[in-house]
């Protein structure tokens, strides 16, 4: 089973990325591949953390890469359900304040 699954909207405006199970180096070309073909100035990207059960460093720097690519405009990249755990690694690393947490 893939740890990335993507979902695109009708319109193709919104990627959403799913993480299922460990968020970590292993899956850094899966993620970078669910994003790096689309346009970044018409696109928004939302993760999903549902599923995510462990996050560690060289994830919040993919979620820095992704947006990075779309423009560093923290409205264009949003993380939304994330767990408990995986929540509070994220506002420890201060990320509630670089992107859209929900």
């Amino acid at each position: 089973m893939p740890s990335v699954h993507t979902r695109v909207s009708g319109d193709g405006k919104q990627v959403t990325i799913q993480i299922n199970g460990r968020f970590d180096f292993s899956v850094h070309q899966e993620f970078r591949d669910a994003y790096i073909n689309r346009d970044p100035h018409d696109t928004s990207f939302v993760l999903d953390l549902s599923r995510t059960e462990y996050m560690d460093s060289s994830a919040l720097g993919m979620v820095l890469l992704l947006k990075e690519f779309a423009g560093n405009d923290s409205r264009k990249v949003e993380i939304r359900n994330a767990r408990p755990e995986v929540e509070k690694i994220l506002r420890i690393a201060n990320f509630d304040k670089l992107v859209e947490m929900a």
